[in-house]
């Protein structure tokens, strides 16, 4: 046209005016399905998987194997995926622009060989100069999981299932396992022997020593005045004195205990119905266990709440020491086990059920009697075999010493006695153990001297000598 405004001819045969629109370069666009689910696999996160060490080649490439037979691996991007006969997701991603287009095509379908793996498939090139890549997989390489799909702790097998141990435990290690489970277990108390009455930790020292330096001072004068002036009459005195104040001392040394048995029972029972928060009460009803129950050593008796096994031997002239304070011609202590955990108690005056705290490291002074289990002497020293395994499993020596088992327990459904401070919060009754040492007081009758208890006093007779009430 010979006009001076420019124009141009459309495709479709309409003149318009202005200059025709320069072609330009159109940007590459990207038109995909949904992005599939990759199941945690590198080679299937696209541009993600190019972060990573795995290299993204064009070429085919197969993870083969069955699931269960997969090695463990671990990684921020694992799961866990099951197949099952063929399976049909295809996943299309098309760049278009340029002379060509690339397409490539992922898959996961197909039949399985007898081995679980993939037939390999091979594809020619398409036209229009594209190159197609195929990747076929039959599973990410992730770590497995059991077949019940249980989230265990412990390395699994290449089946996928935890390890397993083979052969039976015999009885020395479940012994050994439940010794371990009750020292680390902090809701039983371990008592040693320091937890048991002695006259001699009771006494005060300062009296004590006061004693000895009168006694002391006496002597010197009374020694002083028979040689000065021969008279013995001081001396005599003295003597006496020396002489009845070892006497008591002897006698609360030996029978105290026993005397301290005695108290304990002749105390008065209260009511658990009228008792007063703080108030200091002596209980006697059935027990029965609490969460953690215990069980006796040697004899396995169970459902305990408290258990004590006592190792004694005896010294000759030429015997060995059982422990440093041993003397010779008597028995002395060896080994001691002494147990206790929290349980409940039925008072016998109202009938209420009462928790007694005598677990998680409480303090407990117990009074109960034990029963000679085994004595062993040179003659019958091969006709225990539990006696035997029993030093094996405390690593003690079962050499040429006459020894002695002691052992005593409360089992669930015992007559018992405790003492300790009445304690209610929110409705739950409890029996706790005294922020003061409770004094006997002076036994006057019995020649008995004060004496301090600590914590919860427990009382009970021989268990195996009376009968168990069923609970």
């Amino acid at each position: 046209m010979g006009s001076r405004f420019p124009s141009h001819q459309l495709s479709s045969g309409l003149y318009v005016s202005g200059r025709p629109e320069q072609q330009k370069e159109k940007t590459p666009t990207m038109s995909s399905a949904a992005m599939p689910y990759t199941g945690g696999d590198i080679k299937k996160s696209g541009e993600l998987g190019k972060m990573f060490v795995t290299p993204m080649d064009g070429s085919r490439s197969r993870k083969s194997g069955p699931i269960n037979n997969a090695p463990l691996r671990t990684g921020s991007f694992s799961s866990v995926t099951s197949h099952s006969g063929q399976l049909n997701s295809v996943n299309h991603m098309t760049t278009s622009g340029g002379p060509g287009y690339v397409s490539t095509k992922k898959t996961n379908s197909g039949p399985l060989n007898k081995h679980g793996e993939p037939m390999k498939k091979s594809s020619g090139p398409q036209a229009g100069g594209g190159t197609v890549s195929s990747c076929q997989n039959s599973g990410p390489i992730a770590p497995i999981l059991p077949t019940t799909g249980l989230i265990t702790s412990g390395p699994l097998n290449p089946a996928g299932a935890p390890r397993k141990v083979s052969g039976r435990l015999d009885s020395t290690g479940s012994i050994k396992l439940q010794n371990y489970s009750v020292v680390n277990n902090q809701a039983i108390t371990r008592l040693n022997k320091c937890e048991e009455y002695s006259f001699r930790k009771s006494f005060p020292k300062t009296i004590l020593w006061s004693i000895i330096l009168l006694f002391l001072m006496g002597f010197i004068a009374g020694g002083f005045i028979l040689g000065a002036v021969h008279n013995p009459i001081l001396l005599v005195v003295v003597v006496v004195l020396f002489a009845i104040v070892s006497v008591v001392f002897t006698w609360n040394t030996y029978y105290g205990r026993k005397a301290i048995a005695g108290f304990i029972s002749l105390y008065p029972d209260a009511e658990l119905r009228t008792a007063k928060n703080g108030q200091f009460v002596k209980v006697s009803g059935v027990v029965t266990c609490g969460n953690v129950p215990l069980e006796s050593s040697f004899q396995k008796v169970s459902r305990c709440v408290y258990t004590v096994a006592s190792l004694y031997e005896y010294r000759g002239w030429y015997s060995k020491t059982a422990n440093p304070d041993h003397r010779r011609f008597t028995w002395g202590l060896r080994a001691l086990e002494r147990h206790v955990s929290d349980f409940y108690i039925s008072d016998f005056q109202s009938g209420l059920r009462a928790l007694v705290k005598t677990g998680y490291g409480a303090r407990v002074t117990p009074y109960v009697e034990e029963s000679i289990v085994v004595d062993i002497d040179q003659s019958n020293r091969d006709m225990s075999p539990e006696f035997v395994r029993w030093l094996a499993e405390r690593n003690l020596s079962s050499d040429d010493r006459i020894m002695r088992l002691k052992e005593g327990y409360i089992k669930e459904g015992s007559t018992v006695s405790v003492m300790g401070v009445v304690q209610r919060n929110d409705n739950v009754l409890m029996i706790v153990p005294p922020e003061e040492p409770f004094s006997t007081g002076c036994q006057w009758t019995k020649c008995i001297l004060p004496a301090s208890l600590e914590g919860i006093i427990l009382r009970c007779e021989d268990s195996s000598k009376i009968d168990v009430i069923p609970v």
